[in-house]
């Protein structure tokens, strides 16, 4: 069975910190844009300011800090946005939505990043597979995180302060798992990260994805609606569940292109659910391939068509290939494409130059995969 999980608050209706960097480790490896909230129900009438009372009851974080947080809508009193000065009485419901508990300093590491877009409030990146987003208990170098801390400190003129000094996951809005790769976005100020935190919150933002599957999607194109939670007796995994536990998921996708045995898929999230896309495709029988947790398998150069024993991939065929958001402080509408790393654009070419049966045009896709050059002769 798997553990328990420990209460996220302690006897004296404090926030644990650990309790609390645990759910932020759980999902550090993951996609799920779920944010941690807690809830405050008041058993008297204290008749104490919003920001007094929140300093009570989130001792490791600063009243500053938390007025940030009311500041940035991030704090709701009887589901309303409240401000800082509000009052509170007995029965009164506080719910906050809390950043990780503060942290040491993130060490720099020199780590190649591919930069797609980098201004002095937000950096985005195609982030390569096999990055972990940021720092754990277990991973304390290595990350995206350190790889970034690096880069503000020798290419950014000194944004590795304001982002390392007060959250323990400086400027992570959203995340990718391990072996994905693709466009992620990171907050370089506080402003920035609340804003762009509650767009994900909101679901006001687009996420596209491109996967290579095993078989042909019947329908082409259609919407994936089943509820996802804790898969009942594997820890690390996830399951469609349509108990109490499930929470309500939605994966819309397109198919591209048909090879022989394979596909190539475009899914668009209207959720964020931890392995999602993962465990919704391998519900309805089209895992991706290469993702043997989820009944993937992985494949040989030479069953891409190719002439190599080799394997075709190490990981999972899963690269989130868009992304659209407002930008935080100009809310200028923006759109991310990051082109699919060279392991998943090397089964496409191999599958397109041997086994494509056709291409498809459902209108909606805005991922697109261009032909690869042909090769130099010389």
């Amino acid at each position: 069975m798997p553990d328990e999980p420990r209460p996220l608050l302690t006897e004296a209706g404090t926030v644990d910190p650990d309790a609390l960097l645990a759910l932020f480790e759980e999902a550090a490896a993951t996609d799920d844009d779920t944010p941690v909230a807690v809830s405050f129900t008041l058993s008297h009438d204290l008749d104490k300011r919003l920001d007094r009372y929140l300093v009570d009851r989130v001792p490791f974080l600063s009243r500053t800090a938390l007025q940030r947080i009311i500041q940035e809508r991030a704090v709701l009193v009887n589901g309303r946005v409240a401000k800082a000065s509000t009052r509170l009485r007995l029965g009164d419901v506080v719910h906050a939505t809390l950043p990780p508990p503060p942290s040491s300093e993130v060490p720099m590491e020199e780590i190649p990043l591919t930069v797609l877009f980098e201004d002095e409030h937000i950096i985005v990146v195609n982030k390569q597979p096999g990055l972990i987003v940021h720092p754990a208990r277990s991973h304390k170098s290595g990350t995206l995180i350190n790889a970034l801390a690096w880069h503000f400190h020798h290419r950014s003129s000194g944004q590795l302060s304001t982002l390392g000094a007060e959250f323990a996951r400086p400027g992570v809005v959203h995340r990718l798992d391990k072996h994905t790769s693709g466009v992620m976005v990171a907050a370089k100020t506080d402003t920035a990260h609340w804003r762009l935190g509650r767009q994900f919150e909101l679901r006001q933002t687009q996420k596209r994805y491109l996967a290579l599957v095993h078989g042909h999607m019947e329908p082409e194109a259609d919407l994936i609606d089943l509820p996802l939670g804790k898969h009942p007796s594997i820890r690390e995994k996830y399951a469609v569940r349509h108990d109490d536990t499930g929470k309500a998921s939605q994966t819309v996708y397109r198919v591209l292109e048909e090879y022989e045995r394979y596909s190539l898929v475009e899914l668009e999230l209207r959720t964020g659910r931890t392995h999602q896309i993962r465990v919704h495709l391998s519900h309805i029988g089209y895992p991706i391939v290469g993702d043997d947790m989820y009944g993937g398998r992985h494949c040989l150069e030479c069953d891409l068509g190719g002439e190599s024993q080799a394997p075709a991939m190490t990981r999972q065929a899963l690269h989130a290939a868009f992304l659209g958001i407002r930008h935080p402080i100009s809310e200028a509408p923006m759109e991310f494409h990051a082109e699919p790393w060279p392991d998943i654009r090397r089964c496409i070419d191999l599958l397109r130059a041997t086994q494509l049966k056709r291409r498809l045009s459902i209108g909606g896709t805005v991922v697109r995969v261009a032909d690869s050059p042909p090769p130099d002769k010389g």
